[in-house]
């Protein structure tokens, strides 16, 4: 009897012996499967790139405005001292969201509640580390592994309802958000755990002491001669340490080789004696933990409190940045960058005219190009393939092996 959930294909009774089973289209793209040769993975990101552009300015000049002056005043207000501190500081944060994403992704499971399991594990986390006063570094750490506990354990409540009722993780995380929001603004209020600010109508959770914040990167990056006017988040180099995790857990770990096994094919997982069920639930418990992570460089390195005025919708951001970034560190951390750069000069934007919300249009337009760009050449990729083998087959020579000289001789 078939597995139920995975997508009867017909396709595949056609294909030739050696030509890998076809993954179906939305599993290649959330799990970041693209062309395999080096020259095609460069080159496609930069084609869509260069065609999001081409969009980009010609939705600019629908709108009225010059595209080359607009783009120009982005580029000049971008690369300004002022705005490189801000960007990096928000591309840290959007990194950190888009790993956490891409951790389901590389299991195909869509984790939707990202954006909930970060506000509720940094709000908890400020409770409690406004709460409590420790020496450094343990008052940090605490704050942290709280956090991280705290979102690995609501995105659990998902992955044992998928296994346990086969509710889809898409429902069940889009409806944890909604009851995250609602813990959240039933607890901040100043009659809970929250204050009130003098002089305004903000509440807030306590201040973290002095011994439990993390300083800014500022001091260290002076001393290697790169004085900048803004602080620098000091959980920078955490969210480095969590790209190099991610990489040579998911790459180089049995626990990596299940989780990637168990996203492709259930049946093939269960064959290899992997637990995909077991799976599941730990990968959306990792993806959780590291949602709690996202809040951290803000609450710990400079608002120091959870407020109504706290970064949100972080968690939707990091799908998209997750797509564009094709699950790989290095791919996300260019594109945290880059929608860090977009959003931070939006505002310049209405100094020419041009409405902000464009940006918005901007982003989509990148990811939708990538996406659609990368999955086409991978079914290039697929096609070619197929025919080579389908040569070999009527043939009987070994096309590959004579490209690269490696063909063995006949017995």
């Amino acid at each position: 009897m078939s597995d139920p959930e995975e997508p009867v294909d017909l396709s595949k009774e056609e294909q030739p012996p050696g030509v890998p089973e076809p993954v179906p289209a939305w599993k290649a793209i959330m799990q970041g499967l693209g062309p395999a040769g080096l020259a095609l993975r460069i080159g496609s990101p930069l084609l869509a790139l260069l065609i999001s552009l081409v969009i980009t300015m010609i939705l600019l000049r629908i709108t009225g405005a010059d595209p080359f002056s607009s783009v120009q005043s982005m580029i000049d207000y971008g690369t300004s001292e002022n705005s490189i501190v801000d960007i990096v500081n928000r591309a840290t944060r959007y990194y950190l969201s888009a790993v956490a994403v891409a951790i389901g992704f590389r299991m195909a499971l869509l984790n939707i509640g990202v954006d909930g399991q970060y506000r509720l594990a940094a709000f908890l986390a400020a409770v409690l580390g406004g709460a409590l006063t420790l020496p450094a570094p343990f008052g940090q750490l605490l704050v942290i592994v709280a956090a991280m506990v705290v979102g690995g354990l609501w995105a659990a409540i998902a992955g044992v309802l998928k296994v346990t009722r086969g509710v889809s993780e898409v429902l069940s995380t889009i409806m944890l958000n909604a009851i995250a929001t609602g813990v959240i603004a039933y607890l901040l209020n100043d009659q809970r755990l929250a204050e009130l600010r003098p002089g305004s109508n903000n509440v807030a959770t306590p201040k973290i002491p002095e011994d439990g914040r993390v300083g800014s990167l500022n001091g260290f990056l002076s001393a290697v001669g790169i004085d900048l006017p803004g602080e620098v988040y000091g959980l920078l180099p955490l969210a480095i340490v969590v790209g190099v995790v991610f990489w040579v857990v998911i790459n180089h770990t049995r626990f990596g080789f299940d989780l990637r096994v168990s996203g492709l094919s259930t049946s093939a997982a269960q064959a290899s004696g992997v637990n995909a069920r077991r799976m599941i639930v730990y990968t959306m418990v990792a993806s959780g933990a590291l949602a709690g992570l996202i809040g951290m460089p803000e609450l710990l390195g400079a608002s120091h409190e959870y407020s109504l005025n706290f970064p949100p919708g972080l968690g939707f951001t990091g799908i998209t940045i997750a797509l564009l970034g094709r699950n790989h560190p290095a791919g996300i951390a260019l594109a945290a960058l880059l929608f860090a750069f977009l959003d931070q000069t939006s505002d310049i934007l209405q100094e020419v005219d041009v409405p902000k919300e464009i940006v918005g249009v901007m982003q989509g337009v990148v990811v939708l190009t990538v996406v659609i760009v990368y999955e086409l050449v991978r079914r290039w990729e697929i096609r070619l393939q197929q025919r080579t083998v389908a040569v070999e087959l009527a043939t009987g020579h070994d096309l590959a092996g004579e490209a690269t000289g490696t063909t063995g001789s006949a017995s």
